[in-house]
């Protein structure tokens, strides 16, 4: 059967991003930044897995105020990066695991959760920029990757709970698949962040901090916080911290009773173009 091995948590800023595309990570700006980094490229070489669960957030590329999917599965066979207003990332399309993602979302909706599937779309920086900072700039992404927008854009947004619930889903679901897949869930997206408003530029390290510290040793207490204190404590962005609780959701103490993941690596780093950048990767037992 499939199962999950890992989770991986990390920032996904726009600019972070630019900087790769254009060769200057080792500029001083931005050095300590990719520095926290390198043992993850070097750790995803060696834990290599064989499909990607990607949740992200789409920032009005695939969808628009038009189409506003609280949850949507992707399930074509490969994803092309989209053009955000300055042309298309200069990366690898983006394989997609169609037999896996479309099991998914049959288990998942059969355990009343409500997926958009999506048979065709661009991906945008939410989902290429942690590719990146994962994998370098390889000829093409190292396994298939599973698309998973949440709608963290546009209020209503789901809850804490709801994320944390659906992480659980998405694991019996991986279970339940009749194929020896190792498979990561990476939620991307946060930290603290505020783009508009008087209080544009606002980034809480406590908050932060101790977000990081409550998702390894008590997620499910984690998932009751309230929607207000994210805006409140880590900025009108910092609701995109709910998508980090799916991927937590899904791994083996929460569902199998199994002990705390190990916590292979985390990192935290401010600013980066006006943001906190959280990283973790967090290893089933």
């Amino acid at each position: 059967m499939a199962r999950i091995t890992a989770s991986v948590y990390t920032s996904h800023v726009p600019a972070i991003g630019a900087t790769i595309d254009m060769g200057k990570t080792a500029e001083p700006y931005w050095q300590p930044l990719f520095k926290g980094y390198e043992f993850s490229k070097q750790w995803m070489k060696d834990n290599t897995p064989d499909v990607i669960f990607l949740v992200y957030n789409d920032h009005a590329t695939a969808f628009s105020l038009d189409m506003i999917p609280t949850f949507a599965i992707g399930t074509a066979a490969q994803y092309t990066p989209a053009d955000e207003g300055w042309g298309p990332r200069p990366v690898p399309v983006v394989q997609g695991h169609p037999e896996l993602a479309s099991h998914i979302a049959q288990s998942v909706i059969q355990q009343d959760f409500d997926l958009t599937i999506v048979n065709k779309m661009d991906v945008d920086h939410g989902l290429t920029v942690p590719l990146s900072l994962m994998c370098g700039q390889p000829e093409a992404w190292p396994c298939p990757v599973i698309p998973f927008a949440v709608n963290v854009v546009q209020y209503p947004v789901p809850s804490g709970q709801r994320c944390f619930n659906l992480g659980k889903a998405i694991a019996k679901a991986v279970k339940s698949y009749d194929e020896d897949l190792k498979i990561q869930i990476w939620g991307t997206g946060g930290m603290s962040h505020q783009l508009q408003g008087p209080r544009a530029g606002l980034i809480n390290k406590d908050f932060d901090n101790a977000f990081l510290d409550q998702l390894i040793a008590d997620p499910a207490a984690l998932a009751q916080k309230p929607h207000i204190d994210y805006v409140r404590e880590a900025g009108s962005e910092g609701i995109e911290l709910v998508m980090w609780l799916i991927a937590r959701g899904a791994m083996s103490d929460v569902n199998e009773g199994k002990p705390t993941p190990k916590v292979a690596h985390r990192f935290y780093h401010v600013p980066a173009s006006n943001t906190a950048v959280g990283h973790l990767i967090l290893e089933n037992s």
